[in-house]
């Protein structure tokens, strides 16, 4: 399936995390991605036939050596954008920088993937997902009163702060590229990322309706409105009812009287909320899930990340798909007019991978 990026020419210089889920998305929308997998160290956890893979062909190539540094130069000519994902300094001591790509092709979009930045006092510090979003003040706001911060997975700064915001980054720039001529840096850094994320809490902070004393607010389990509670069997059902007429649908479906619980008296939150955990407490998560799966109450079973592709309406949706024997999330999103589909990867020879793009 072609996609809307049909014609983009990407290179992948090989990493692990964010840049090549940032490959991977660049490559579920059609983009023709070169993956240049390096002769180095093994990555810290090995993954047999890694999804996030999917959709490029690989080459092999060793970096330090004049061979391999030619063979990026020649596919860098070639191509609209490279995407990389090392510490500041590694691609220029290799020969490989920006400032010797686009003197090559001055219209090649140069991503550059790490966890600090390009510049500033920790950007050659190491680091891995759950360092970058503490020093973006994620952490520390993900967590309960009285509770240590819980990381969650690594998703906010890898992924959501870190690959798909360079994907972001690398698409914005080759259209600006493509109307001016002109290539340049894109200089992704995963604290940054994961601090967009958070923009909309830095905005209710500004205004006065967000306080520090963690898991006092409406987000962050302070509301008993949305919490997730404990079933009778030992499973869980999310509440996100925060809007009025949601809430009273969910106290009508619990049977709990309304005047006893305004949605917004702050200082009875923690006793409201231990009246609902009493509720969830008597029933298991299926008939839960059978009172409120098609209510107004913003109420839904909490499924483990291997139930999902279960689920009906990620089967009726086609959410998850088929893919060297796993099955994995399908991309997203869909289009209309130039719909997309997972590709398996292919190894192809140095040769092989010159004459895809002559």
């Amino acid at each position: 399936m072609a996609g809307p990026l049909e014609g983009l020419r990407v290179v992948e210089i090989g990493g692990i995390g964010p840049s090549p889920f940032a490959g991977m998305l660049l490559a579920d929308m059609g983009a023709d991605v070169v993956r240049v997998a390096r002769h180095a160290r093994a990555a810290p956890v090995e993954v047999a036939g890694d999804p996030t893979l999917r959709g490029r062909v690989s080459v092999s190539a060793d970096l330090k050596t004049d061979e391999g540094r030619g063979l990026v130069q020649r596919l860098a000519e070639a191509a609209e954008a490279l995407i990389e994902g090392f510490r500041p300094g590694v691609m220029e001591r290799l020969g490989l920088g920006p400032d010797e790509l686009l003197a090559r092709n001055p219209r090649l979009v140069y991503g550059r993937m790490t966890g600090y930045g390009q510049d500033g006092p920790l950007a050659s510090v190491a680091g891995h997902d759950i360092n970058y979003i503490s020093i973006a003040g994620v952490l520390g706001a993900t967590r309960r009163a009285g509770e240590r911060p819980l990381f969650p997975l690594n998703l906010v700064g890898d992924y959501g702060g870190g690959g798909m915001l360079l994907a972001l980054g690398v698409v914005s720039a080759v259209l600006h590229a493509r109307g001016s001529g002109h290539g340049q840096v894109v200089d992704a850094a995963m604290v940054e990322g994961a601090s967009q994320l958070a923009t909309l809490i830095h905005g209710l902070h500004a205004g006065g309706v967000w306080s520090d004393e963690a898991g006092t607010n409406m987000l962050d389990s302070g509301a008993h409105f949305y919490e997730v509670y404990e079933t009778a069997d030992g499973g869980f059902m999310s509440v996100g009812a925060i809007e009025p007429q949601f809430y009273g649908e969910l106290l009508r479906l619990l049977d709990l009287p309304a005047e006893e619980l305004p949605q917004w008296d702050r200082e009875r939150w923690p006793e409201f909320k231990a009246r609902l955990a009493d509720v969830f407490r008597a029933r298991t998560r299926d008939e839960w899930t059978g009172i409120f799966e098609h209510a107004e109450a913003c109420v839904t079973p909490v499924l483990g990340l291997f139930e999902a592709p279960r689920h009906p309406h990620n089967i009726a949706r086609g959410g998850f798909t088929e893919l060297d024997g796993a099955t994995v999330p399908a991309p997203a999103p869909r289009f209309g007019g130039t719909p997309t589909g997972p590709a398996p990867s292919a190894a192809v020879s140095p040769a092989e991978a010159l004459e895809r793009w002559r």
